[in-house]
């Protein structure tokens, strides 16, 4: 059995954690609605394409911080460095394994007609890998740049960097989203 053959049992409206990331609101006019089953089997797709994208960049990623320790250069770190450093390898290895697990579960409980909860805990842990994404991101930044910049330059440009993808991967998706829902209660408050 195929991920989008499995069976889900409907379930009314979607009120999880991720259907409220999912960007999808109610559907109007002539649309035909989409079903309980429809939904998380679209929802598990989207799922799987974000994870394809996101696995690759970490993966690459990671790869470059591993090789790091084996450079000549790395015996000359400072210690404050060397800790920014093992800091970095511990967050590229949790992002990792954050942005990973969606396949695991799916291995795992494939055919055990959990798609509903599988599609909800995998949600949750690619919101989580793209947090500890971010900050391993943001700290390899800081460890490149503290070798390349003099001074305090280095932690200004990690730290703008840093609230650029504050803003970009959760402020923005957060506004959008609230202006959805109020969008969405004016339309509801105009229709009744």
């Amino acid at each position: 059995m195929t991920m989008t053959e499995q069976t889900v049992e409907p379930t009314g409206e979607d009120t999880s954690c991720c259907a409220r990331h999912d960007g999808h609101g109610p559907r109007t006019g002539a649309e035909r609605p989409e079903t309980a089953r429809e939904r998380v089997n679209r929802r598990w797709n989207e799922i799987l394409q974000e994870t394809r994208v996101t696995q690759t960049g970490v993966q690459i990623l990671f790869g470059f911080l591993l090789s790091v320790a084996f450079t000549p250069l790395f015996r000359e770190l400072e210690t404050f460095d060397r800790v920014v450093y093992v800091t970095t390898v511990v967050l590229g290895a949790a992002a990792t394994g954050s942005l990973i697990a969606p396949v695991s579960l799916h291995r795992f409980l494939s055919g055990q007609r959990m798609k509903d909860e599988l599609v909800e805990a995998a949600c949750r842990l690619m919101m989580c890998g793209m947090v500890l994404l971010a900050l391993t991101i943001g700290c390899t930044l800081l460890l490149i740049l503290r070798v390349v910049v003099p001074g305090v330059l280095a932690e200004v440009l990690a730290g703008g960097v840093m609230l650029w993808f504050g803003l970009c991967w959760y402020a923005l998706p957060l506004h959008l989203r609230r202006r959805a829902v109020r969008r969405s209660g004016t339309d509801d408050a105009r229709r009744t």
